[in-house]
């Protein structure tokens, strides 16, 4: 890519594991927090681990937006539409949001194996609606395991990419493609992605009952259909 990716609410697992896995493949990474500190201390353990060299810093949320119309969305469900009205002023006309949430209910311990219901369809579809007009979304990575993102081993894992614009699905899987052992596939329109979201609260149920990090691969199709 030739723009900076700014993943908003990049301090928690999911946007660590991306931040580290795009910093790996020498893409320019802003992590972006409520806490500017926060985010800081973030990019010190990305490149504990992708090395000194990786092109990674840290700064309030509002500020990665004003730095790259690429943004990465990977914050708790519960936090999402709040932050992306408090957002909507900084975000660059014509970005690409990349939305990760999924809207799992919160349990005791921080996981749950249930979704919520969303008036508008899926935690994707809210997000279009709280954008500014002319943000094109689309909804992806929410099926990786943040623990293997987090560490060292190929990610066995189709990421489905779901939007209403071609060149959003373009751009994330192209990102997609960038993480060693991922394939990228067109998911369709952005109403896919409740179906999508769907699976994260199924992996989830067969993480704790098997002890794994549990992903998803889709066969069958064309060797063209799979971007890696």
């Amino acid at each position: 890519m030739s723009r900076p990716i700014a993943i908003l609410g990049g301090t928690g697992p999911a946007g660590m594991g991306l931040g580290l896995r795009w910093a790996r493949a020498g893409e320019i990474v802003i992590i972006g927090s409520r806490d500017a500190a926060r985010a800081q201390n973030a990019v010190a353990e990305i490149k504990k681990k992708a090395g000194d060299a990786a092109q990674v810093s840290g700064v309030e949320n509002s500020a990665a937006c004003a730095s790259t119309d690429l943004l990465v969305l990977t914050v708790p469900f519960e936090a999402q539409a709040s932050l992306l009205k408090q957002l909507k002023p900084s975000i660059r006309p014509g970005s690409i949001l990349i939305d990760a949430t999924v809207p799992l209910a919160a349990s005791v311990g921080g996981r749950s194996s249930r979704t919520l219901g969303v008036w508008q369809g899926s935690a994707a579809q809210q997000t279009a609606e709280l954008v500014p007009k002319g943000v094109s979304v689309a909804a992806a990575f929410q099926n990786m395991s943040a623990d293997v993102m987090n560490g060292d081993a190929p990610v066995e894992c189709d990421v489905i990419v779901c939007s209403d614009d071609p060149n959003a699905i373009q751009v994330a899987c192209e990102l997609a493609s960038k993480i060693p052992g991922v394939r990228a596939i067109d998911g369709g329109k952005l109403e896919n992605a409740r179906i999508v979201e769907q699976i994260t609260a199924l992996l989830i149920g067969l993480n704790m009952r098997h002890k794994g990090h549990s992903g998803i691969r889709i066969t069958g199709l064309p060797s063209a259909a799979y971007k890696s």
